[in-house]
This record gives structure tokens, C-alpha cells and sequence, in this order.
């Protein structure tokens, strides 16, 4: 797994093994994890959204499944790694949770198949599209409901593409330790091939930048002092406090 870290005033990637890390630069240093600050383990310049995208969720919605992906974006600044704080925004009255796998983008790329989407995925991590309800309602569209600071946690480390099957893994997050969303990727309507061919389509994408895959059904409310995690399988635990 790779990692972004700060130690002191330097930040780095690293190569995680355990509780070890290894700067990948070429001093290799090697840290103890607990010495450092995990940080957002990519930089993007934007984190492209998909919103219904599993069959499950659709039906709990009792929603028609989308016929092309339905994309929406978060500003970079919305950004934190595990560990950092939700902050509940005073405007706001109602703000989910939605566990969803991430899928890093590794080259810069415009216009590309399905066919060769592998080619420039870097690889996967855990993100929290985290949600002002209430104001997504009242304002019919969903920019400002997912764009407040802090609302896009993701982390904690990215899995390499080559050590990562994404078609058939868990997703589930949890509330206080008590179990919210659980299904599997197998559920999802559009398979990231397909969602980098839609989305690589419309913009181009960088090094870094996030596609947040969709949230399974379980969505619901967060409330000041909860702890959040999203969990999924072969990738890790991302968790968050809501202050």
C-alpha cells in the first residue's frame, strides 16, 4: 500500500508494510507509523462523483436505474485523510455519511476506452461522500451540499491496481461501531472502465484526481461527536470524527 505522510516538515509517499514505513524516494528512510501524520494519500485537483450507481441503493430509493452516470464534483479543498475532522457546517441540519470506493487516477488522460481504462488507474482507496441533506433538497442541485471543508475524507493508504480486484469487494461503513451500509461492488450499475470512459469523456483527468464510485443503500445522518468509518475489503479502514 502507498501512503502520504508528514514527518516533522517534510511530507513524502511511503510504501506501508504493517506498521512500517518506507519513504519512496531515494533515501529510502525508513518510519515507525506511529512517528507520522497520515495525510490524504493523493493530491487531486478535482474529485469527480457518481451519483445512484447501485442497484441495490436505486431500489431502496425506489428510483429508475440511470441509464448513463449521473457525475457531480467536490472542490479539492473539500479534502481530509483519516484521522482528520467532519465539520458540521452551521447552515446545515441534516449531514450524511456514504461509504464509496475511490478509484486514483495515475496518468493524465482524456478520451479514453473502457478497454484501456486499466492503464491509467493508479489504484484504489476509501472515500466518505459526506452530505449536507438538507441542503441538496432545498437547492434541487448538489454543489454546495458537498463542497463544505472537510467533506471529503478519503484514505486511509491507496492499494496498487495490480494487488486490487475491484468487481466483487465489500463496502460498508459504520456509526459508533455499529454497522450502516454493507454491500458489494458487484452491485454497482457502471463499472469504473465504464466510468472512466464517461467522465475521461467530458474532462480530462490529472494524476491524483478521485472518482468516488457511488454509495450502496444504509445512507443516513451524522451527528456531532460520532465517529464514522468506511470499510473496504483488501483496502482498509477510513475514519473520521464529526465535530
Amino acid at each position: 500500500m502507498i501512503g502520504r505522510f508528514k514527518h516533522v516538515d517534510d511530507v513524502f509517499y511511503g510504501n506501508v508494510s504493517g506498521d512500517l514505513v518506507t519513504s519512496m524516494d531515494h533515501e529510502s528512510r525508513t518510519f515507525e507509523l506511529s512517528e507520522l501524520v497520515v495525510l490524504p494519500p493523493a493530491t487531486p485537483s478535482k474529485i469527480i462523483c457518481i451519483g445512484l450507481n447501485y442497484v441495490d441503493h436505486a431500489i431502496e430509493l425506489d428510483m429508475e436505474i440511470p441509464t448513463e452516470p449521473v457525475i457531480f464534483m467536490k472542490p479539492s479543498s473539500s479534502m481530509i485523510g483519516p484521522g482528520g475532522k467532519i465539520v458540521y457546517p452551521a447552515m446545515s441540519h441534516r449531514v450524511d455519511y456514504e461509504a464509496e470506493l475511490a478509484v486514483v487516477i495515475g496518468k493524465r488522460c482524456r478520451n479514453i476506452s473502457s478497454e484501456d481504462a486499466m492503464d491509467v488507474i493508479a489504484g484504489y482507496t476509501c472515500f466518505n461522500d459526506v452530505t449536507a441533506r438538507d441542503l441538496q433538497q432545498k437547492d434541487g442541485q448538489w454543489t454546495r451540499s458537498k463542497s463544505f471543508d472537510t467533506f471529503a475524507p478519503f484514505g486511509p493508504f491507496i492499494v496498487p491496481k495490480e494487488e486490487f480486484d475491484p468487481s466483487d469487494v465489500n463496502v460498508s461503513s459504520f456509526v459508533n461501531g455499529e454497522v450502516r451500509q454493507s454491500s458489494s461492488t458487484s452491485n454497482l450499475i457502471f463499472d469504473i472502465p465504464h466510468l472512466i470512459e464517461f467522465i475521461s469523456g467530458i474532462m480530462t483527468l490529472e494524476i491524483g484526481d478521485l472518482i468516488a464510485t457511488g454509495t450502496p443503500p444504509g445512507v443516513g445522518e451524522l451527528q456531532r461527536g460520532d465517529i464514522v468509518e468506511v470499510k473496504i475489503e483488501g483496502i482498509g479502514t477510513l475514519t473520521n470524527e464529526v465535530v
